[in-house]
């Protein structure tokens, strides 16, 4: 008798599977062969260049004409300009003027650079920096101009200016003023006159400087700074008839023994007649007025930390001075020699000085 093997039932299964998930091969020209035929890009290849070349501009045009309506929308137009940075310098005015320049332009096309540039002229602006916050708004950062200095105009008026040698506007009432003032201002408004007037008040600033250092601002009224190499100061106070000459270099020096020199002269009889102050080397030259004209002055020499006294005056009483040379050059050999000091040289050639000369 035969026996017959049953399979179980997994095994049956497993086979039918088998038999279901059998590859095959993919045909050819199916479904993506058909998608990639009529794909943009081979579409467009058979467009003739003419038309390409139409297409192109068309776009471009679309593509301008669409940023300038979008640029020119009422979401652009500005509605709020933040200004900081501003003391002196109105910040309305900026306001207003910023305004006025992208009224037509709005936001997105405001040319920024160009509204910096007009900020900048403003009297006391120094820089401006001009910035958008999109949609509507635009900001401004302002560095303004700080004054340093006041000048007294030809005019009377008193100006504020500042390192550069800007004008700021004129000194208000409130405004609290510098120990002394500038005077010698060039007002042309040319470019060399800019560079001049910056050069004097950096020289007013060395003075400034150098006078607060030694305390003796307070003393001084205005600086004549015509010519830089040759500063003067006018005196403050009862002292305000008299010119003190400094020089170009080391103005507190030479003012602290110009000013000790004047002390010790203004207790003769003669200090009221004052007019000038002069150190020419190592003496110091004290004019005096003579009729509404400056005589020569008295010579101190000056032996530096010595000076004051050097610079005394005389304990005994100086003879008039006489219109006659040989009348004065007598009474200053006699004057000379009441000191215990050597006569002057009566062969002398040259003519002698008007006025009193003192060791």
């Amino acid at each position: 008798m035969r026996e017959q093997a049953i399979p179980s039932r997994s095994s049956r299964r497993s086979s039918a599977a088998n038999r279901e998930f059998v590859q095959r091969p993919a045909r050819r020209g199916g479904r993506e062969a058909r998608s990639k035929s009529f794909s943009p890009r081979v579409l467009f290849g058979y467009v003739p260049s003419a038309l390409k070349v139409v297409l192109a501009i068309l776009a471009l045009m679309a593509a301008f004409i669409g940023y300038r309506v979008a640029a020119s929308a009422a979401m652009f137009q500005v509605t709020r300009i933040d200004v900081t940075g501003t003391s002196r310098t109105s910040a309305e005015e900026i306001e207003g003027l910023t305004r006025r320049a992208v009224a037509r332009t709005g936001v997105w096309r405001a040319d920024l650079s160009a509204i910096s540039a007009e900020l900048g002229r403003l009297p006391g602006v120094r820089r401006a920096i001009v910035s958008r916050v999109l949609p509507d708004r635009l900001r401004v950062r302002v560095t303004e101009r700080v004054p340093v200095a006041v000048v007294h105009a030809s005019n009377g008026h008193f100006v504020w200016v500042d390192d550069e040698g800007v004008a700021l506007g004129e000194m208000k009432p409130a405004d609290r003023g510098p120990s002394f003032f500038i005077r010698g201002w060039n007002e042309e408004g040319t470019d060399d006159a800019r560079k001049e007037n910056a050069e004097r008040v950096q020289k007013y600033l060395e003075a400034t400087r150098e006078w607060e250092t030694a305390g003796l601002s307070e003393r001084v009224s205005e600086i004549n700074l015509i010519d830089v190499r040759d500063v003067r100061a006018q005196l403050a106070g009862s002292d305000s008839q008299i010119e003190v000459r400094l020089g170009g270099k080391a103005l507190g020096r030479r003012l602290k023994v110009e000013l000790e020199a004047l002390d010790e002269y203004k207790q003769t009889p003669r200090g009221s007649s004052i007019t000038y102050v002069d150190l020419q080397g190592d003496r110091v030259i004290v004019g005096f007025s003579s009729g509404g004209k400056v005589s020569t002055g008295t010579e101190v020499p000056d032996a530096g930390p010595d000076t004051r006294a050097a610079a005394s005056p005389p304990q005994t009483k100086a003879p008039a001075a006489s219109s006659n040379p040989a009348s004065r050059k007598a009474a200053e050999q006699k004057t000379t020699n009441a000191r215990g000091q050597k006569p002057a040289r009566t062969d002398e050639s040259r003519e002698p000085k008007p006025g009193m000369r003192l060791p």
